[in-house]
């Protein structure tokens, strides 16, 4: 039995993604959480084979939490879910130590396998994403997008400032301080070649990097 632990802050999606697991008899959802902090908690008093995690989820972040899960829980395996194209988020998602990437717009057929792979230790990636991997490993020397020169620190920055938070409110919800966000932006600007946020937010918009 694949005991699956269900991360997104919306209580919607989370009903419908049970609804579609509980079709499947090898397959039980075993715990939900609507933020990062519930999931980090769960994690550490449950049992899970297999975590969905929304890349988007508030407080902590999708990418910071697939990060602390991995280190505490290395074997524990993510599937991230996102409504994001995958081509902006899942190879960044997949270095990190994600399993699987699929967006929310799969067919539950999809969903189903890939927590299945993801379980049996596999990688799951859709054909498109394969394609694009095995393109990317033929030809290093092709021209990136400036948003991939970005740590996962200065790209998390990136897509919050593009939704149009301040420093301050950015430096509350990753719980840093306002002279390092203040640093991260002036180094994102720097390497995107960019000179203000209204630039900033207009290249996050143009590239499907936020909502």
């Amino acid at each position: 039995m694949i005991r699956v632990l269900i991360v997104d802050d919306h209580p919607i999606f989370r009903q419908g993604l049970k609804q579609v697991l509980s079709d499947d008899p090898g397959i039980v959802v075993a715990g939900e959480a609507g933020n990062g902090r519930e999931a980090l908690q769960l994690m550490r008093s449950q049992s899970y084979d297999v975590v969905t995690l929304d890349i988007s989820i508030p407080d902590i972040g999708g990418m910071d939490i697939l990060k602390q899960i991995k280190s505490e829980r290395s074997d524990l395996k993510l599937l991230m879910l996102s409504i994001y194209p995958e081509e902006q988020f899942a190879i960044r998602a997949l270095k990190a130590g994600a399993s699987g990437y699929l967006t929310k717009n799969s067919v539950p057929d999809e969903l189903v396998t890939a927590i299945q792979k993801v379980a049996a230790g596999s990688t799951y990636v859709t054909a498109s994403l394969a394609q694009k991997l095995a393109f990317d490993v033929q030809d290093r020397t092709a021209a990136k997008q400036p948003h991939e020169s970005l740590s996962d620190r200065e790209f998390e920055i990136l897509r919050l400032l593009g939704r149009g938070l301040t420093v301050s409110e950015i430096a509350d919800r990753l719980r840093l301080s306002v002279k390092t966000v203040s640093t991260h932006r002036a180094h994102i600007l720097t390497k995107m070649h960019l000179d203000n946020n209204a630039q900033l937010i207009k290249y996050a918009i143009d590239r499907q990097l936020v909502e």
